[in-house]
């Protein structure tokens, strides 16, 4: 069954004749026969009553009908998808992004990217950075903002490090000092967010590189409610620079240097599923991603990306799924 059979049929059921469906399709009457022909050969069935002035549907054309219009009305739709997503002037873009960076920094960035392309929808998975790699991965996405990490089938391109930052209430001594030395943190109640994240682990890694055993008192599954502590002085924390700014900008936390140096900070990456070819809605994320960090974007710049050759470019009401 043919998609140009099934016009030549609904243009022969609609105007009760084979001439005038010929030419409304610009096809030869014989042409147009031999389509609907070919139809009820396939089904088996004669679809229309040939009389002299016209054509009728049969019980069984009647029957046909209202799935082949069906099946027209989706190839409609996909076209229309097809239109308006080709010049990245539509369509929907589906991005999965870890939590604090879903939070704290993908609104900012949507923000830039609906100002330049109104008219693309932007579907948000969240969840762990290791759940972002697998949807992007296994291509339920497009695009995915995670931290660093690889997978054979995964292009992962660096956007920015995020600083991992010593916080304490205004009240806290640290804070009348406005420095601190990590043995000192060690002595100190430490509220942490969620074992199983990037975060936890790269501050338990610089502990131990210290020599230290920290006193962790609390950990929580959010980072909003982790600043809450701080904030009542229940204890310090290690909280990322992107999640505190309202906090800083008020006063009710501070960030303290740490003596020692140490620097903690994880890097930020925006990853593709390998492929040949990418769409115009993609491609455009990117191109907001590479204004905004102005940082080197592979598929962009035309460098090479292993298995990845390298497409031409072509410029949100947000939907939010959990």
């Amino acid at each position: 069954m043919e998609l140009a059979q099934l016009e030549a049929f609904l243009a022969a059921a609609e105007r009760g004749s084979f001439r005038r469906a010929a030419e409304a399709l610009f096809l030869s009457q014989p042409s147009l026969s031999a389509r609907v022909h070919a139809l009820e050969e396939e089904l088996g069935i004669p679809l229309f009553h040939r009389m002299g002035r016209g054509v009728r549907l049969t019980e069984m054309g009647k029957a046909l009908r209202p799935y082949a219009e069906r099946a027209m009305e989706a190839l409609r739709q996909g076209r229309e998808v097809i239109d308006t997503t080709r010049d990245a002037s539509g369509g929907v873009l589906q991005i999965a992004s870890a939590r604090a960076i879903g939070t704290y920094t993908l609104p900012s960035i949507l923000e830039r990217f609906r100002q330049q392309y109104p008219n693309i929808k932007v579907h948000i998975s969240i969840g762990r950075s290791s759940n972002v790699l697998q949807m992007v991965a296994e291509e339920e996405v497009q695009v995915g903002l995670s931290r660093m990490l690889t997978h054979p089938d995964v292009v992962t391109m660096h956007l920015y490090d995020e600083d991992i930052c010593l916080a304490t209430s205004p009240q806290h001594p640290f804070a009348q000092r406005d420095e601190a030395s990590i043995y000192e943190v060690a002595r100190e109640p430490l509220i942490l967010y969620d074992r199983e994240s990037s975060y936890f682990v790269l501050i338990g890694q610089v502990c131990r590189e210290a020599g230290i055993s920290p006193r962790v008192e609390m950990t929580l599954d959010s980072i909003e409610a982790t600043k809450h502590l701080v904030e009542l002085g229940m204890g310090i924390s290690f909280l990322p620079r992107s999640s505190v700014k309202h906090e800083l900008e008020r006063g009710s936390l501070c960030l303290i240097p740490l003596k020692e140096g140490h620097l903690v900070s994880l890097p930020t990456s925006v990853m593709v599923s390998r492929a040949q070819h990418y769409s115009p809605t993609l491609l455009a994320f990117l191109r907001v991603l590479r204004s905004m960090y102005g940082v080197d974007m592979p598929l962009l710049e035309g460098s090479e990306v292993p298995g990845n050759p390298v497409p031409a470019l072509s410029p949100v009401e947000v939907v939010a799924e959990e």
